[in-house]
């Protein structure tokens, strides 16, 4: 991914309220069942910082998050990088919606180009794994109805 590319851009609708959607955003024990299930913890706080390892197969990735953006319910925004990696990104969620659906997008605005010779740092890399995530949690509230 590069900072001359195409914003990457997934978005769609979610059955079940903003607070709910916010929740599950947010909330470290509700995303770890939908999203990585070792994220250690996460606060909505600007300046909070996680990290944890990904097992893509051939590479293990050590995920470093930093919460730079929070404006509950509407936005959650953080900085991704990966140790030993040249590359930053941001992942932006933005929510609106009422009471019985929300409309989640994820925009992925790239900071510092990633390295060219790293399959998962590709453009169409990205865009399939935010696919598959928001699959996830449309998924997770479809079968949930747990989360506040």
């Amino acid at each position: 991914m590069k900072t001359s590319e195409a914003l990457v851009v997934v978005e769609g609708d979610i059955d079940g309220s903003v607070t709910r959607l916010w929740h599950a955003l947010t909330d470290a024990q509700v995303m770890r069942q939908w999203f990585f299930d070792n994220i250690p913890d996460f606060k909505p706080e600007v300046g909070f910082t996680t990290e944890f390892m990904v097992d893509a197969g051939e590479r293990q990735f050590l995920h470093q998050w930093e919460v730079t953006e929070v404006k509950a319910p509407a936005k959650l925004a953080y900085r991704w990088t990966f140790s030993g990696y040249a590359g930053a990104s941001q992942s932006v969620f933005e929510l609106s919606g009422n009471e019985s659906s929300s409309h989640l997008r994820i925009s992925i605005p790239v900071e510092e180009d990633f390295p060219d010779d790293v399959p998962e740092f590709t453009r169409e890399s990205c865009l399939g794994g935010w696919e598959y995530m928001l699959d996830q949690i449309q998924k997770h509230f479809a079968k949930s109805d747990d989360l506040a």
